[in-house]
């Protein structure tokens, strides 16, 4: 998935970006609010790491910028704010939950799986796709008991369609937040068995349906 960190410790964002990427994420850094307001503006994300307290804009703002534009980003609160009062600003603006410095990477991972699960209603159990089964911790494809060989991306492409199963994805959106080819995937896949479940939409995108 497709993430923007924003945050003005330059470090501490390297090292989260870094620990994400290592866990499949797309990472993009910001370290001011105009920077992030840029990015924002020009690409899509799944998920947006956003610190308060920026040098240059107030995060809330940030927040309130993004949901006028349309953005349907899920937002995760990291700041050294304690402030009750903060974090339910934070909440009514749209935020989808909150994360206090210091903290641990592996908690921030565990607070992400669950708003991707609440957000695209999915749990942590494997996924039936016709003769398909995608087993979600591993992060294998099998058909009929024989896994296919996907590439890293060709997995990240699939397991991103099935997280918006039944939404048509367009092509750029695919490319944005995957890089990948799904001639490449389809092809693999009909080496096994036929794959009606993944849909091309007529001049549009793509589109799995569930």
């Amino acid at each position: 998935m497709n993430l923007l960190i924003v945050e003005d410790e330059i470090s501490l964002a390297k090292e989260v970006a870094s620990f994400l990427k290592s866990e499949n994420f797309l990472c993009d850094l910001a370290f001011t609010g105009s920077e992030a307001s840029e990015k924002i503006a020009v690409n899509l994300y799944d998920f947006i790491l956003l610190d308060l307290g920026l040098p240059d804009y107030n995060g809330l703002d940030l927040i309130r910028e993004a949901r006028k534009a349309g953005s349907e980003a899920s937002f995760i609160i990291i700041t050294a704010r304690g402030a009750v009062e903060d974090k339910v600003k934070g909440l009514d603006l749209g935020a989808d939950d909150y994360l206090a410095k210091p903290f641990a990477l592996v908690e921030l991972l565990s607070r992400i799986n669950a708003v991707a699960r609440r957000k695209f209603n999915v749990v942590s159990q494997d996924v039936t796709l016709g003769d398909f089964v995608m087993e979600v911790q591993s992060r294998k494809l099998f058909c009929i008991g024989k896994e296919v060989d996907l590439t890293k991306k060709e997995y990240d492409l699939l397991q991103y369609l099935v997280l918006n199963h039944d939404k048509v994805l367009t092509r750029q959106q695919l490319y944005e937040h995957i890089w990948g080819n799904i001639k490449n995937l389809r092809k693999k896949l009909n080496l096994h068995a036929p794959s009606p479940w993944l849909e091309t939409v007529r001049g549009v995108g793509y589109r799995v349906s569930l």
